[in-house]
């Protein structure tokens, strides 16, 4: 009974929350339909799992919220074949989602114990083709680079150079920029021959923490959340 009120909340958070605010991308939709969100939150939170907003997850951290998640899934413009790369794995939720659109995904994680969980969680759910690692996201993952698609769930003050130096030629990376004060979305678009960026609307995003993100002290100081 407990699942098929869950499936139902999904459901209704699709039709609801994500169709009727622009998002077509069918394969992205199918994804969102099948994968257990409750899974991935806090037991303390999981009536909330299908609620229109993010929830906390432990250390400083958030899931985003299901439309969030969808949009900049959406912006990668997944095929089916690719290799991606994502900076901030958190709960697991977004690397189960594109964990189903692509062939392989690589997630960093800075917490270690964030990163555990949500490695059992993606096995625990037969996700085979996703490989969490814990590490300094703002550097990107060179060890399995290059990659087609980049996703950053946490904001940068700038766009780490580490991860346009690891995006292949037409690859993509979404990315909040920005501080506690204020946020932009951003898609980058590699060309041959030059960098394409694309400013979208405004976000808000735990920091990006690491060599090429924000310190404690800077984001402190600027008012955190």
């Amino acid at each position: 009974m407990e699942e098929d009120e869950f499936r139902l909340e999904r459901e209704a958070m699709v039709r609801e929350q994500i169709e009727r605010r622009g998002i077509r991308d069918k394969r992205v939709l199918e994804a969102l339909r099948n994968v257990p969100r409750h899974l991935f939150v806090p037991p303390e939170e999981r009536r909330y799992a299908y609620h229109d907003g993010p929830l906390p997850i432990g250390e400083g951290q958030t899931i985003s919220q299901p439309y969030i998640v969808a949009v900049m899934t959406e912006l990668l413009e997944l095929q089916g074949d690719e290799n991606v790369l994502e900076i901030g794995t958190g709960s697991g939720y977004q690397a189960a989602v594109l964990g189903r659109l692509v062939r392989t995904v690589h997630t960093v994680e800075r917490y270690a114990r964030l990163a555990q969980r949500a490695e059992e969680i993606l096995r625990s759910q037969g996700i085979n083709n996703v490989f969490v690692h814990v590490g300094d996201g703002s550097l990107g993952w060179p060890a399995h680079a290059p990659y087609h698609a980049i996703v950053v769930t946490a904001a940068a003050p700038v766009v780490p150079p580490a991860l346009l130096d690891q995006l292949l030629p037409g690859g993509r990376l979404v990315i909040p920029i920005g501080g506690p004060e204020g946020q932009m979305l951003e898609r980058w678009v590699r060309k041959a021959d030059h960098l394409e960026r694309e400013v979208l609307f405004a976000v808000a995003f735990v920091p990006l923490r690491g060599a090429a993100g924000w310190s404690e002290g800077e984001w402190s100081r600027m008012g955190d959340f």
